[in-house]
């Protein structure tokens, strides 16, 4: 494969073909599978591995506790594997990443030679017709009593394939979900979904914000662009498939008969999933990639603020809260390294010290702090910049991970030069053990050993596909597994320092089996808007796909981050910023989440603040006792996390599979089993509509009972008032 970082510029954040074929889309299209062999079974520990014969042309795949229920199929007579051989170019700009591939030679007309058991294995091999000197082969392997391991590799005329692409059957009822932390559709039947850890975007859609900031700095984005994707889907007919590599993968779902898996590799390993319900699924699948542990204690007590501005400012900052009666449990100061200013407004020094000229008398702070029970988290990213020119600099890491060769170098051999903003960074190299204990040192040092109870740990999406990394690994296939290594290494370092039940960091990218490393993670950078492309409705969009995806531990920014209200003179469109409005309804949704915790944005004085005028006050310390008041019950869900991979916040579908109605909703969530969350997305709202699955369900402030459904024909639609301070809130009355 060839990759490059310059290249033909696409759509920014476009993942797709410039030209030839693309692999997980219309390669295999009319192909045929052959076989003479006569309908035969194989049992593959408690799955059933099945060959229609010729005239069906199936491989099958059933759990013996559902035998009737098929959860892998191909579609009939038709090949279920193709494989290609060909190269890629990827242009990178700012964390976004551009990929173009071009298929120079692809087999698709399957033939099967031999269906035979193996020990805990079924094992299909054969050729293909359309080429010669070919082979292919099919590993089906049991794992344990829900998963079932799927391999695949082939080859023709002599070498490898280094592209490969499983199809399986579909139905047009079949809905899926999944793909990991996703803002603008959680229903993906009918969408193709590349699968490539990066920037989101600014606007993803909302014209003619998203056309600005492609041509002004190639960062508009696109509705799958995503930090933390994930190549997996849980599907309604009960059934899952997962992916285990780490290179770039297209999962192509427009068709509704098929649904194809196209990755970049010469061996595809992945996992087909099965369960009694959805949450049985979603269990299995969380067995592979990992499940989260408790929050801290702490977390769920109240409100983290976030806040800048020095000693002086949070002092005052708390002073106001108190006066409200604000359940505080954390301060997050993430100028605790300093300010520069940046074309998006101002942005830290990553230098990964104290900056003391902002933060004087700082021991006293912390202290002053946690003698009312209040924490104080800082700041961290992957990447540091020179501090030469950073007046109260004492300590240059960034020339000293130099001197030792910890950053990821370019083809020059000297450390790659990563653009931000307006200035550019070094990225470390994580494949260096020396570099993973030198970061985690810095870290129990220069946070922790600061008085740190935790940080947000930033970035980690943003691996140049074309760096040399220490231990030789090709780039491209290690980028996606770039923010499991980062998430990994902070979860060491708090382990190392003996606060892993007391310290919480968060995280933005991730991978499949991030979960099991982080402690929480957050979405990232949402726009200071209304919209389901980049605002609040992404948000709910994000926290239920994310869930099913085994983040089960997932929450946002309060009030946005992305101010695009920059210049001196609003522009309409295109200048987006915070009103008090927004700010209020995004505090009422965050505190039904597993995380309260405040931004105030790229632009703080364009934005409204909790602090502002003492009516949001008021209302942010309202809610930050509700939020406190559901801690006990969080417990219960963070126990349900550990044990079974199930998150806090849920798509109704999990509990309630078999309303065809619940399966389509998209912008409200179940907090657990018992609370059904409908929050007021739209500017202006006096009333929300929402569903309730069948029975009787209580509305939290008034509570009035409403039956829903009746005769077992599902739930029912009901408008809801939803003033400022009461947002539709329903529990189960049972």
């Amino acid at each position: 494969q060839l990759f490059c970082r310059g290249g033909t510029r696409l759509q920014d954040g476009m993942v797709g073909q410039r030209s030839g074929r693309c692999l997980a889309a219309s390669a295999y299209d009319g192909a045929r599978l052959q076989c003479d062999l006569p309908a035969k079974s194989h049992k593959v520990g408690h799955f059933q591995v099945s060959w229609s014969g010729e005239r069906v042309g199936q491989v099958v795949v059933t759990h013996e506790d559902a035998p009737g229920r098929i959860i892998w199929r191909n579609v009939p007579q038709t090949s279920f594997l193709t494989a290609g051989c060909g190269t890629a170019k990827v242009s990178e700009s700012r964390g976004f990443f551009n990929v173009s591939e071009k298929l120079h030679a692809i087999a698709r007309a399957q033939v099967i030679e031999s269906f035979e058991p193996g020990t805990g294995c079924v094992v299909l091999a054969g050729r293909f017709a359309d080429r010669s000197d070919s082979h292919w082969t099919v590993r089906l392997s049991v794992i344990d009593d829900r998963q079932l391991s799927l391999e695949a590799s082939a080859s023709f005329e002599g070498r490898a394939c280094n592209r490969l692409c499983v199809v399986m059957g579909s139905s047009p009822e079949e809905e899926i979900y999944g793909f990991g932390a996703q803002f603008t559709h959680s229903h993906m039947k009918g969408r193709r979904v590349p699968v490539l850890s990066q920037e989101p975007g600014i606007g993803r859609g909302i014209q003619p914000l998203t056309m600005v900031m492609r041509a002004v700095a190639r960062a508009g984005g696109t509705w799958w662009n995503s930090y933390a994707p994930v190549p997996m889907f849980l599907s309604t007919e009960l059934r899952g498939f997962c992916l285990e590599n780490c290179e770039y993968s297209v999962f192509d779902l427009r068709p509704q008969h098929c649904l194809r898996v196209g990755v970049f590799t010469e061996a595809l390993r992945g996992r087909i999933l099965c369960g009694s319900d959805p949450c049985e699924l979603l269990e299995a699948y969380t067995r592979f990639c990992g499940r989260m542990r408790l929050l801290p204690q702490w977390v769920q007590q109240g409100a983290i603020v976030g806040m800048q501005g020095g000693t002086a400012a949070v002092r005052e900052t708390l002073a106001k809260l108190e006066e409200q009666r604000t359940s505080v449990v954390a301060f997050w100061l993430q100028d605790w390294v300093g300010k520069r200013r940046t074309a998006i407004g101002s942005q830290l020094w990553w230098t990964w010290e104290l900056d003391r000229e902002r933060y004087p008398d700082w021991e006293a702070l912390v202290e002053e702090l946690r003698a009312k029970g209040i924490r104080v988290l800082t700041y961290l990213n992957p990447f540091v910049v020179d501090a030469s020119n950073k007046r109260s600099s004492t300590t240059n890491m960034h020339e000293e991970a130099t001197r030792m060769g910890y950053f990821i170098r370019g083809r020059n051999g000297e450390p790659y030069s990563v653009k931000n903003t307006t200035f550019s960074a070094s990225m470390l190299d994580l494949t260096n053990p020396e570099c993973r204990t030198w970061l985690k040192e810095a870290i129990k040092e220069h946070s922790i050993g600061v008085g740190s109870s935790g940080w947000m740990a930033d970035y980690g999406e943003a691996l140049p596909f074309d760096a040399q990394l220490s231990g030789g690994q090709d780039a491209a296939q290690y980028h996606n597994e770039y923010p499991i290594e980062w998430a990994k290494v902070n979860r060491e370092a708090i382990e190392e320092a003996g606060m892993e039940e007391d310290a919480l960091f968060f995280t933005r990218s991730g991978f499949h089996r991030s979960p099991g490393h982080t402690t929480c993670f957050w979405l990232g950078d949402q726009l200071t808007s209304w919209r389901q492309e980049d605002g609040i409705k992404s948000v709910v969009v994000g926290l239920v796909s994310s869930g099913l995806s085994g983040m089960s531990l997932n929450h946002g920014d309060i009030g946005g981050y992305t101010t695009t209200y920059i210049l001196p003179v609003y522009v309409p469109f295109v200048s987006f910023s915070r009103s008090q409005e927004l700010l209020m309804r995004w505090i009422e949704m965050s505190a039904f989440t597993p995380v309260f915790r405040t931004h105030e944005g790229n632009k703080p004085k364009r934005n409204h603040q909790i602090t502002d005028d003492p009516a949001t006050t008021r209302h942010f310390a309202r809610f930050s006792r509700i939020y406190a008041a559901l801690a006990k019950y969080r417990v219960t869900l963070c126990k349900e996390a550990v044990e079974r991979g199930l998150p806090l916040v849920r798509h109704p579908w999990l509990h309630y599979p078999e309303d065809h109605e619940v399966r389509r909703l998209t912008l409200q969530y179940m907090l657990g089993r018992d609370f059904m969350v409908a929050p007021a997305l739209d500017r202006g709202s006096k009333s929300v509509r929402l569903y309730l699955p069948a029975g009787t369900w209580v509305h939290l402030w008034s509570r009035q009972s409403v039956i829903a459904g009746s005769g077992g024909c599902g739930g029912g639609w009901f408008r809801c008032l939803a003033p400022v301070g009461s947002p539709p809130v329903f529990y189960r009355a049972e």
